[in-house]
């Protein structure tokens, strides 16, 4: 298992201390706002130095304070204890693996593997497209440290592109396009790849837990087009809308997935239930896809999302779940988690923030 033990210090309502998550399955149990959401954050920033709720550092910080810090103590892939240390002082963010600083977080990649299932993950089925495009980013750049690279470069040159649109100085443009192709095409490709592995087992998944047939994942990518002859002739065609509203209107930063059954949208008409059910199945197929591109196991993050699911649905959701190497729940005290322990399971009550056995 890779998580070994997780220790805090001023980590939002969280008591400062080590917690032994040495367990196949950990279970946390409490209340709403007693703390049980924080501690799978604390292991999910451990695992890639960002949190699942906010992109500012600060606000994870205990009440009135400014600094915290995670470490946990981990097996790495060839079964050796390792130590992941990451500091917020005076501002500043220094992540440590061994002892060594690192630089960049696409270090982390492939180090501690985790894959959340949380509320907010309902955004991925009936959200914003942006959503929807940073989940399939996510579940690329788990295992692909050059996508991490490809992404970054794209973003790059759009940045500069949408500047140098607003200034009107298109003599230019040529130049950045040329970039702005060669790293669109490949962010393309293998988000093409992406979801056609996914669509694989998604319809009959989903046929499975609710009986409704025919629902598919579908990517729609903004060029309909696969050449770089071809996009650039798509960006010179959009060129003067680009000018007049200031902004690149083609690329992939402007993809979607769309959910469709029998060749027509899905998600307008679908229940809560059953956009959770799409949710959850995107994540599960994330794992997969893991699995697939890696041949390593995951460590889950489960924060209480089967519960808008009737029991039947939720166990069969429980039993697609994929094979796992930790996992990680929140349940409320009412819940029937009982049913779910096996006798190596660590269960720890969350109450203010403390926990107990």
């Amino acid at each position: 298992m890779p998580f070994l033990s997780l220790s805090l210090a001023n980590f939002r309502n969280l008591n400062n201390g080590t917690l032994d998550i040495s367990a196949k399955e950990v279970f946390f149990v409490g209340e709403n706002g007693q703390g049980k959401s924080n501690l799978l954050e604390s292991l999910y920033f451990a695992s890639y130095a960002s949190s699942f709720r906010t992109h500012t550092d600060s606000e994870i910080a205990a009440y009135g304070l400014k600094d915290f810090s995670v470490r946990t103590q981990f097996k790495d892939m060839n079964e050796k204890t390792s130590f992941i240390g990451i500091y917020l002082k005076d501002g500043k963010k220094k992540i440590e693996r061994n002892g060594k600083t690192v630089k960049d977080r696409k270090e982390l990649v492939n180090t501690i593997p985790c894959v959340l299932f949380c509320h907010g993950d309902m955004e991925f089925a009936s959200g914003e497209p942006e959503r929807r495009r940073f989940f399939i980013d996510q579940s690329l750049t788990m295992h692909d440290s050059l996508y991490i690279d490809t992404l970054r470069c794209y973003k790059k040159v759009l940045k500069s592109r949408n500047i140098i649109l607003k200034e009107q100085k298109t003599q230019v443009l040529e130049a950045l396009d040329l970039q702005l192709v060669e790293n669109g095409l490949e962010i393309q490709k293998k988000r093409k790849e992406l979801i056609r592995f996914f669509d694989l087992y998604f319809s009959d998944l989903y046929k499975e837990i609710s009986g409704i047939e025919n629902v598919h994942v579908v990517y729609a990518p903004s060029w309909k087009a696969e050449t770089s002859v071809e996009i650039l002739e798509i960006l010179s065609q959009k060129k003067e809308i680009d000018i007049q509203m200031g902004t690149t209107m083609s690329g992939p930063h402007r993809d979607n997935i769309r959910f469709v059954k029998d060749g027509k949208p899905f998600v307008p008409g679908a229940s809560t239930g059953q956009r959770r059910l799409l949710s959850i199945l995107l994540r599960i197929m994330q794992a997969k896809y893991y699995m697939e591109q890696t041949h390593k196991k995951p460590v889950l993050l489960m924060d209480d999302v089967l519960l808008e699911l009737d029991p039947e649905k939720r166990k069969k959701v429980t039993a697609l779940l994929p094979e796992y190497d930790q996992l990680f729940c929140t349940f409320l005290p009412g819940e029937p988690y009982e049913r779910y322990k096996k006798t190596t399971t660590k269960i720890y009550f969350i109450k203010n923030g403390n926990w107990n056995e």
